[in-house]
Protein backbone atom coordinates (compact mmCIF):
# COMPACT_ATOMS: atom_id res chain seq x y z
CA UNK A 1 0.00 0.00 0.00
CA UNK A 2 1.18 3.23 -0.70
CA UNK A 3 2.49 5.59 2.57
CA UNK A 4 0.74 8.52 3.89
CA UNK A 5 3.24 10.44 4.85
CA UNK A 6 3.59 12.55 1.91
CA UNK A 7 3.07 16.77 2.78
CA UNK A 8 2.73 18.86 -0.12
CA UNK A 9 4.04 23.02 -0.18
CA UNK A 10 1.75 25.55 0.11
CA UNK A 11 -0.58 24.29 -2.66
CA UNK A 12 -0.52 26.11 -6.32
CA UNK A 13 -3.75 27.96 -7.36
CA UNK A 14 -5.34 27.01 -10.38
CA UNK A 15 -7.61 29.95 -11.37
CA UNK A 16 -10.85 29.18 -12.54
CA UNK A 17 -10.22 29.74 -16.54
CA UNK A 18 -7.19 27.52 -16.73
CA UNK A 19 -9.26 24.39 -14.62
CA UNK A 20 -12.23 24.79 -17.22
CA UNK A 21 -10.04 24.75 -19.78
CA UNK A 22 -8.60 21.85 -18.69
CA UNK A 23 -11.87 19.99 -18.10
CA UNK A 24 -13.61 20.53 -21.43
CA UNK A 25 -10.21 19.68 -23.38
CA UNK A 26 -10.05 16.47 -21.79
CA UNK A 27 -13.48 15.06 -20.39
CA UNK A 28 -11.88 11.89 -18.48
CA UNK A 29 -13.39 12.71 -14.95
CA UNK A 30 -16.95 13.05 -15.89
CA UNK A 31 -17.80 9.96 -13.62
CA UNK A 32 -16.89 12.65 -10.71
CA UNK A 33 -19.05 14.96 -8.97
CA UNK A 34 -18.61 18.32 -7.70
CA UNK A 35 -17.09 17.65 -5.02
CA UNK A 36 -14.85 15.42 -6.23
CA UNK A 37 -13.71 17.58 -8.86
CA UNK A 38 -12.77 20.23 -6.27
CA UNK A 39 -11.21 17.08 -3.99
CA UNK A 40 -8.96 16.95 -7.68
CA UNK A 41 -8.27 20.10 -8.40
CA UNK A 42 -6.97 20.86 -4.85
CA UNK A 43 -4.21 17.66 -5.37
CA UNK A 44 -3.59 19.48 -8.24
CA UNK A 45 -1.92 22.67 -6.63
CA UNK A 46 0.08 20.01 -3.85
CA UNK A 47 1.57 18.12 -7.22
CA UNK A 48 2.27 21.09 -8.79
CA UNK A 49 3.60 22.93 -5.59
CA UNK A 50 6.01 19.50 -4.92
CA UNK A 51 7.02 18.72 -8.10
CA UNK A 52 8.95 20.98 -11.27
CA UNK A 53 7.79 21.13 -14.75
CA UNK A 54 10.30 22.07 -16.62
CA UNK A 55 9.97 23.12 -20.07
CA UNK A 56 12.45 21.69 -23.50
CA UNK A 57 14.23 22.31 -26.55
CA UNK A 58 12.70 25.91 -25.49
CA UNK A 59 9.16 25.01 -24.95
CA UNK A 60 7.51 27.27 -22.46
CA UNK A 61 5.37 26.19 -19.73
CA UNK A 62 2.23 28.24 -19.01
CA UNK A 63 -0.38 27.83 -16.64
CA UNK A 64 -2.06 25.78 -19.09
CA UNK A 65 0.61 23.01 -19.38
CA UNK A 66 1.34 23.13 -15.89
CA UNK A 67 -2.35 22.14 -15.02
CA UNK A 68 -2.79 19.81 -17.72
CA UNK A 69 -0.28 17.65 -16.83
CA UNK A 70 -1.17 17.80 -13.10
CA UNK A 71 -4.66 17.14 -14.11
CA UNK A 72 -3.25 14.04 -16.09
CA UNK A 73 -1.25 13.16 -12.91
CA UNK A 74 -3.61 13.56 -10.32
CA UNK A 75 -6.56 12.08 -11.59
CA UNK A 76 -5.14 8.06 -11.11
CA UNK A 77 -4.17 9.45 -7.86
CA UNK A 78 -7.40 11.53 -6.49
CA UNK A 79 -8.32 8.42 -3.97
CA UNK A 80 -4.64 7.31 -3.39
CA UNK A 81 -2.90 10.52 -2.64
CA UNK A 82 0.62 11.75 -3.78
CA UNK A 83 2.96 9.26 -1.75
CA UNK A 84 3.11 6.89 -5.37
CA UNK A 85 5.20 10.02 -6.97
CA UNK A 86 7.60 10.53 -4.24
CA UNK A 87 10.59 8.98 -6.37
CA UNK A 88 10.70 11.79 -8.69
CA UNK A 89 10.87 15.85 -8.29
CA UNK A 90 10.78 16.81 -12.76
CA UNK A 91 8.34 16.89 -14.98
CA UNK A 92 10.30 17.11 -18.24
CA UNK A 93 8.26 18.55 -21.50
CA UNK A 94 9.20 19.10 -24.89
CA UNK A 95 7.23 20.75 -27.69
CA UNK A 96 7.01 17.20 -29.47
CA UNK A 97 8.14 14.16 -30.10
CA UNK A 98 11.90 13.36 -28.52
CA UNK A 99 14.58 11.16 -29.22
CA UNK A 100 16.06 8.51 -27.02
CA UNK A 101 18.95 6.14 -27.56
CA UNK A 102 18.65 2.80 -27.11
CA UNK A 103 21.49 -0.14 -26.60
CA UNK A 104 19.53 -3.94 -26.51
CA UNK A 105 22.09 -6.78 -26.83
CA UNK A 106 20.49 -9.88 -28.41
CA UNK A 107 20.45 -13.28 -27.08
CA UNK A 108 23.44 -14.25 -29.43
CA UNK A 109 25.42 -11.40 -27.59
CA UNK A 110 25.12 -8.59 -30.75
CA UNK A 111 25.16 -5.36 -29.57
CA UNK A 112 21.91 -3.61 -31.12
CA UNK A 113 21.43 0.35 -31.46
CA UNK A 114 18.98 2.19 -32.33
CA UNK A 115 16.89 5.85 -32.10
CA UNK A 116 13.57 5.82 -30.89
CA UNK A 117 11.13 8.66 -31.22
CA UNK A 118 8.91 8.81 -27.76
CA UNK A 119 5.86 10.92 -26.75
CA UNK A 120 6.64 10.05 -22.68
CA UNK A 121 9.30 8.27 -20.82
CA UNK A 122 8.88 7.26 -16.92
CA UNK A 123 12.56 7.28 -15.81
CA UNK A 124 13.11 4.79 -12.25
CA UNK A 125 13.76 7.08 -9.70
CA UNK A 126 14.38 9.63 -12.56
CA UNK A 127 12.00 11.99 -13.98
CA UNK A 128 8.84 11.63 -16.26
CA UNK A 129 9.50 12.83 -19.86
CA UNK A 130 6.43 14.03 -21.62
CA UNK A 131 5.76 15.70 -25.34
CA UNK A 132 3.26 18.43 -25.16
CA UNK A 133 2.11 17.55 -28.80
CA UNK A 134 0.56 14.51 -27.05
CA UNK A 135 -0.54 15.37 -23.97
CA UNK A 136 -1.82 18.66 -24.65
CA UNK A 137 -5.69 19.10 -24.13
CA UNK A 138 -7.59 17.27 -27.45
CA UNK A 139 -4.25 16.14 -28.80
CA UNK A 140 -4.28 12.48 -28.31
CA UNK A 141 -6.12 9.51 -30.57
CA UNK A 142 -9.10 7.89 -28.53
CA UNK A 143 -8.41 5.55 -26.43
CA UNK A 144 -4.62 6.89 -25.28
CA UNK A 145 -3.47 9.69 -22.67
CA UNK A 146 0.32 9.32 -22.91
CA UNK A 147 0.45 11.48 -19.83
CA UNK A 148 -1.98 8.83 -17.72
CA UNK A 149 0.09 5.91 -19.04
CA UNK A 150 3.48 7.19 -18.00
CA UNK A 151 2.17 8.20 -14.39
CA UNK A 152 0.36 4.83 -14.02
CA UNK A 153 4.33 3.32 -14.78
CA UNK A 154 5.71 5.66 -11.85
CA UNK A 155 2.82 4.10 -9.29
CA UNK A 156 4.00 0.49 -10.69
CA UNK A 157 7.08 1.73 -9.66
CA UNK A 158 6.58 2.79 -6.67
CA UNK A 159 8.21 -0.76 -4.75
CA UNK A 160 10.81 -1.49 -7.00
CA UNK A 161 11.04 -2.34 -11.01
CA UNK A 162 8.35 -2.16 -12.82
CA UNK A 163 5.96 -5.41 -13.16
CA UNK A 164 2.68 -4.32 -13.73
CA UNK A 165 2.06 -5.32 -9.83
CA UNK A 166 1.90 -1.62 -7.70
CA UNK A 167 2.30 -2.07 -4.06
CA UNK A 168 -0.54 -3.95 -2.75
CA UNK A 169 -1.61 -6.45 0.57
CA UNK A 170 -0.62 -9.61 0.47
CA UNK A 171 -4.14 -10.96 -0.46
CA UNK A 172 -4.86 -8.06 -3.09
CA UNK A 173 -1.42 -8.64 -4.39
CA UNK A 174 -2.23 -12.02 -5.19
CA UNK A 175 -5.38 -11.48 -6.59
CA UNK A 176 -3.81 -8.61 -8.78
CA UNK A 177 -1.59 -11.35 -9.70
CA UNK A 178 -4.15 -13.86 -10.60
CA UNK A 179 -6.53 -11.25 -12.92
CA UNK A 180 -3.22 -9.48 -14.51
CA UNK A 181 -1.67 -13.04 -15.62
CA UNK A 182 -4.95 -14.26 -17.07
CA UNK A 183 -6.02 -10.98 -18.82
CA UNK A 184 -2.30 -10.57 -20.19
CA UNK A 185 -2.02 -13.96 -21.54
CA UNK A 186 -5.25 -13.89 -23.41
CA UNK A 187 -4.63 -10.43 -25.18
CA UNK A 188 -1.27 -11.81 -26.21
CA UNK A 189 -3.48 -14.43 -27.64
CA UNK A 190 -6.15 -12.07 -28.86
CA UNK A 191 -3.03 -9.79 -31.03
CA UNK A 192 -1.71 -13.28 -32.31
CA UNK A 193 -4.97 -14.06 -33.77
CA UNK A 194 -5.00 -10.46 -35.53
CA UNK A 195 -1.10 -10.33 -36.73
CA UNK A 196 -1.88 -13.35 -38.29
CA UNK A 197 -4.89 -12.19 -40.05
CA UNK A 198 -2.98 -9.40 -41.81
CA UNK A 199 -2.04 -10.70 -45.53
CA UNK A 200 1.47 -11.49 -46.38
CA UNK A 201 1.89 -8.05 -48.77
CA UNK A 202 0.45 -5.78 -45.46
CA UNK A 203 3.52 -4.25 -43.67
CA UNK A 204 1.80 -5.54 -39.75
CA UNK A 205 3.43 -1.42 -38.88
CA UNK A 206 1.77 0.19 -41.34
CA UNK A 207 -1.91 1.80 -41.47
CA UNK A 208 -3.09 -0.39 -43.95
CA UNK A 209 -2.78 -2.94 -41.08
CA UNK A 210 -4.47 -0.90 -38.65
CA UNK A 211 -8.39 -2.36 -38.92
CA UNK A 212 -7.38 -5.68 -38.39
CA UNK A 213 -6.22 -4.48 -34.68
CA UNK A 214 -9.60 -2.83 -34.46
CA UNK A 215 -11.46 -5.16 -32.31
CA UNK A 216 -8.33 -5.26 -29.84
CA UNK A 217 -9.72 -3.57 -26.75
CA UNK A 218 -5.88 -2.20 -26.12
CA UNK A 219 -3.18 -0.60 -28.25
CA UNK A 220 -0.78 -3.96 -29.42
CA UNK A 221 2.09 -2.13 -27.20
CA UNK A 222 0.34 -3.89 -24.17
CA UNK A 223 1.38 -7.09 -24.60
CA UNK A 224 5.35 -5.93 -24.68
CA UNK A 225 4.75 -7.15 -20.89
CA UNK A 226 3.64 -6.76 -17.66
CA UNK A 227 4.31 -3.92 -16.98
CA UNK A 228 3.17 -1.97 -20.34
CA UNK A 229 0.02 -4.03 -19.78
CA UNK A 230 -0.80 -2.64 -16.46
CA UNK A 231 0.26 0.74 -17.81
CA UNK A 232 -1.80 0.47 -20.95
CA UNK A 233 -4.83 -0.52 -19.58
CA UNK A 234 -4.49 2.00 -16.83
CA UNK A 235 -4.67 4.63 -19.14
CA UNK A 236 -7.73 2.98 -21.03
CA UNK A 237 -9.23 2.56 -17.43
CA UNK A 238 -10.14 6.50 -17.45
CA UNK A 239 -10.09 6.54 -21.56
CA UNK A 240 -12.25 3.95 -22.85
CA UNK A 241 -13.84 2.43 -19.43
CA UNK A 242 -16.62 0.62 -20.57
CA UNK A 243 -14.38 -0.96 -23.60
CA UNK A 244 -11.70 -2.18 -21.16
CA UNK A 245 -15.06 -3.46 -18.80
CA UNK A 246 -16.35 -5.40 -21.55
CA UNK A 247 -13.13 -7.09 -22.70
CA UNK A 248 -11.53 -8.18 -19.47
CA UNK A 249 -13.79 -7.64 -16.94
CA UNK A 250 -12.01 -9.35 -13.54
CA UNK A 251 -8.88 -7.16 -14.73
CA UNK A 252 -11.18 -4.31 -14.42
CA UNK A 253 -12.65 -4.84 -11.59
CA UNK A 254 -8.95 -5.04 -10.25
CA UNK A 255 -8.14 -1.72 -11.53
CA UNK A 256 -11.35 0.14 -9.76
CA UNK A 257 -10.50 -1.59 -6.81
CA UNK A 258 -7.09 -0.04 -6.89
CA UNK A 259 -8.05 2.67 -8.10
CA UNK A 260 -11.20 3.43 -5.99
CA UNK A 261 -13.06 4.56 -9.04
CA UNK A 262 -15.32 3.29 -11.86
CA UNK A 263 -15.16 5.79 -15.04
CA UNK A 264 -17.65 3.75 -15.91
CA UNK A 265 -20.38 5.58 -13.53
CA UNK A 266 -20.47 9.16 -14.58
CA UNK A 267 -21.55 12.26 -12.41
CA UNK A 268 -24.77 14.06 -13.15
CA UNK A 269 -24.38 16.36 -16.13
CA UNK A 270 -25.21 19.18 -14.03
CA UNK A 271 -21.78 18.39 -11.85
CA UNK A 272 -19.25 17.74 -14.61
CA UNK A 273 -17.90 21.71 -14.54
CA UNK A 274 -18.26 22.68 -10.85
CA UNK A 275 -16.88 26.26 -10.26
CA UNK A 276 -15.12 27.25 -6.97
Amino acid sequence: MFSSLFRARQPVEIDERTWRAVLDGFGLSAHLDAHAHARLRALCGEFLADKTISGARGFEVTPLVRAAIAYQACLPVLELGLSGYEDFVEVIVYPAQFLVPRTQVDEAGVVHESVDALSGEAMERGPIVLSWADVAPDAQPTGWSVAIHEFVHKLDMADGEPDGVPPLAARARARWRKALHSAYRRFCRELDSAERAIPRDVDPESEAADRYFGALALDPYAATDHAEFFAVSGEAFFVSPDSLADAFPDWYAELAAFFRQDPRNRAPETDAHPIG
